[in-house]
């Protein structure tokens, strides 16, 4: 079978969930299959560490001059003589093109503009309501990422349950148990971390709860005498202000740290530093950071909400997200407990090492196979 794939969020938007996905998914699927040959749409000048086999070939596309990802990869690669027999777009599908010359599949995450759709960018919302519709009516088939993902899609779409497949996502390799010392000296080096912190790492949407973690975090100030501070590393975006505004108002911005994006190369040091991992999401299609906190030996705490609990389990401490009390109660036990912290950090490693980037890529093959026989 000849395969496309457009790659261009492995390169645009590395370091996010879906650019991270997108990467790990290409990587894999290069160690496991020695069969089927496959096409990667990927902007010209792409540098990447990958050794692609034989069987994997490059069709470089023009860089765009947008600096919004949506706007640049909602432009269509152009698929005319290539004879590709399945094309999947893993962003959501945004970028598919309107063109049907061979079976598409595309990746959709969630779909959180349906259901929250005040948390995501106007831009996104506005690309999501006027184009994922016809997509979705394209589609031979549907790859998502958790079963409550499957359910939310069958609702909002009405897709038949049989042409979607879930295949659950995993932390990368580099996030892993490392040298306290050396993370702690990164950590202090290049973001001046240089007490004990909690650490949220994720985007920064009305969605995530910030707001319920920062006033979770105050009452933990009261209560918890030792000096700690609270790190929300992510990319600020618009809701920035408001979340800066919080601190004021509570009188804790000097105990709140917004170091901004992290690059991957520092991200395992600063999860390895910290004390505890903290995910107070109202909705989530996956969640990776919890998954790579777990990875890192780091005791998690995150949302009972969505699609959280399928993907944490037992390898984390649940709570409610709406409640700001129990969450404030519940760091407070993690970090006093020391029982409850190894009992944390051996689940959470135990709970993550079941899932592996090549089971995704296995189980996206496994069902590009059923995709490309289905009627």
């Amino acid at each position: 079978m000849r395969i496309g794939i457009d790659g261009r969020a492995a390169k645009w938007y590395r370091g996010t969930g879906i650019g991270t996905y997108t990467y790990q998914l290409i990587n894999c699927l290069n160690k496991i299959d020695n069969i089927n040959n496959y096409l990667l749409f990927m902007p010209e000048n792409c540098k990447t560490e990958l050794s692609f086999k034989d069987n994997f070939h490059l069709n470089n596309i023009s860089e765009g001059t947008s600096t919004n990802f949506w706007d640049e990869v909602n432009i269509p690669n152009i698929l005319k003589d290539l004879n590709i027999e399945l094309y999947h777009v893993p962003q959501n599908g945004v970028g598919l093109p309107t063109n049907k010359e061979c079976r598409f599949v595309i990746t959709l995450h969630d779909v959180i503009p349906y259901k929250m759709p005040e948390t995501v960018s106007d831009r996104y919302l506005k690309i999501f309501h006027e184009h994922i519709p016809k997509i979705v009516e394209m589609c031979d088939g549907i790859i998502t990422v958790s079963d409550y993902s499957k359910r939310d899609i069958m609702e909002a779409f009405n897709f038949p349950e049989n042409k979607i497949f879930v295949t659950h996502l995993a932390g990368e390799d580099i996030y892993k148990p490392l040298n306290k010392s050396l993370s702690k000296e990164i950590s202090k080096k290049y973001y001046s971390l240089d007490s004990d912190f909690i650490l949220y790492v994720g985007g920064f949407s009305p969605r995530k709860n910030i707001i319920g973690l920062i006033e979770s975090f105050s009452q933990l100030l009261s209560v918890y005498k030792k000096d700690i501070r609270l790190v929300i590393a992510g990319q600020k975006g618009k809701s920035y202000d408001c979340y800066k505004k919080r601190t004021e108002e509570l009188n804790i911005s000097d105990k709140v740290i917004f170091p901004g994006f992290i690059s991957v190369d520092h991200l395992p040091y600063i999860y390895n530093a910290a004390k505890l991992f903290v995910y107070p999401s109202f909705y989530e299609g996956f969640g990776l950071p919890p998954i790579e906190a777990m990875s890192c030996g780091i005791p998690v705490i995150a949302s009972n909400a969505t699609s959280v609990p399928e993907v944490v389990g037992d390898g984390g401490l649940l709570i409610d997200p709406n409640d700001v009390d129990n969450l404030c109660y519940s760091m407070f036990r993690v970090l006093l407990d020391d029982e409850l912290r190894q009992k944390l950090i051996s689940s959470g490693i135990a709970k993550s090492s079941e899932l592996s980037w090549q089971k995704t890529a296995q189980q996206t093959l496994n069902a590009y196979r059923k995709i490309a026989i289905k009627k």
